[in-house]
């Protein structure tokens, strides 16, 4: 993956990886500021509670979600979006299937080594 910095990155080339059971990701566009990847979910699917130092802002772009962040969940559908603090304990469970547009600061180097 050779995209760091930059301006444009085109759906069509990049290539979905395995995040997890019926999950799965596109890392777009990243700096070593900000980050944006797409994450599909299969029906039940779930994006198990888990923490990371980066703050991550993300987008219902389609489906419905059961959102937890710090022990309160939500049902978020298309269009809603959260946003998890810090090392906040955090998860998801897809009620139906969908696709969550999510961008962390700083970015995830994890999801490129």
């Amino acid at each position: 993956m050779n995209r760091k910095g930059e301006n444009f990155a085109l759906d069509s080339e990049l290539q979905w990886e395995p995040a997890g059971e019926g999950i799965r990701r596109k890392v777009l566009t990243y700096d070593l500021q900000v980050m944006m990847v797409r994450v599909s979910f299969e029906a039940g699917a779930v994006g198990a509670a888990h923490t990371h130092p980066h703050i991550q802002c993300s987008l219902v772009e389609k489906g419905v979600f059961d959102i937890t962040i710090s022990g309160r969940t939500e049902r978020l559908k298309e269009g809603d979006s959260f946003l998890v603090p810090s090392n906040a304990v955090h998860g998801a469970v897809a009620i139906e299937a969908g696709t969550l547009l999510d961008v962390f600061t700083p970015m995830r180097e994890d999801f490129v080594s």
